[in-house]
């Protein structure tokens, strides 16, 4: 937001231009006292080795040893979303800050399913590049925006009568909304922006309205076509009338996946 003047919230529903530098990590294997984050399989808890950890704004990333175990050694003061990747498991991120580091990190990763559709694993940033000081997260800002919107097509098979289908943005830094404002997620003063805003096949499914990691978004199953589009749109801030004044996001790990429809039965659509 233009001259005006995170916590991390895990919802319980549970980069198009990349750093030219990489800084790699390498766990210690002769000091395990050293290296206490681990990431394990959610499910069996077992460990989980040659799994990818990065920090998409730093250009940091290491690898898992055979036990699962891995160090950050990169300094780390703001909120940043740390990502684990892996073949054959859903792409995982956590909004992290220097308080998150004062105990070891255990990363529950869950094995793909069929139904699982990776729309972008890449750090997107939303908005129009001009953000004041007081917004939340604009210290961590380290890209350049790619526009106000971002918009993926894909195709998808039919999905069973047992089932539900959710657009899963893995996390989101910088809104500005009332609702974030009031959270204490920024510093601005009195005003605020609109939601970002999901369309699936040009239709408004959901809102993305605090900061976060793993937020989900029903999609409708009569809009659920062979050839698909997901559009994820920045909100405005609400005012500033004398020009449109995009609100700046970051996000990642936006993907489909399908769940047991009996999670759903009440409806979720992030309104």
């Amino acid at each position: 937001m233009k001259r005006v003047l995170l916590i991390s919230f895990v919802f319980l529903f549970c980069l198009p231009e990349c750093l030219a530098d990489v800084i790699s990590g390498k766990v210690r294997q002769d000091d395990k006292l050293y290296a206490q984050n681990q990431v394990v399989d959610a499910k069996t808890q077992e460990p989980v080795d040659k799994a990818k950890v990065s920090i998409p704004k730093q250009g940091f990333q290491t690898y898992t040893d055979h036990d699962g175990r891995f160090e950050l050694n990169t300094k780390i003061d703001n909120s940043t979303v740390l990502s684990v990747e892996k073949d054959g498991f859903r792409p995982y991120s956590l909004t992290i800050d220097k308080n998150s580091l004062n105990q070891p990190l255990k990363l529950g990763i869950e094995r793909s399913k069929g139904g699982d559709i990776q729309l972008e694993t890449s750090l997107l940033h939303l908005g129009d590049d001009v953000f004041a000081d007081t917004s939340a997260n604009s210290s961590d800002f380290k890209i350049k925006s790619s526009g106000t919107f971002y918009s993926k097509g894909f195709k998808m098979s039919p999905i069973s009568n047992k089932e539900e289908a959710v657009i899963v943005i893995g996390s989101v830094l910088g809104l500005d909304t009332k609702l974030a404002k009031e959270m204490g997620q920024n510093r601005i003063a009195s005003v605020y922006s609109s939601p970002a805003e999901i369309f699936f096949n040009g239709q408004k499914i959901g809102e993305l309205n605090i900061n976060g990691d793993n937020q989900e978004i029903l999609i409708p199953r009569n809009l659920i076509k062979r050839d698909n589009e997901v559009t994820v749109r920045t909100g405005k801030n609400l005012f500033q009338h004398a020009y449109i004044d995009y609100d700046d996001i970051e996000l990642t790990n936006i993907r489909i996946e399908t769940r047991d429809k009996k999670m759903y039965a009440g409806g979720l659509n992030g309104f």
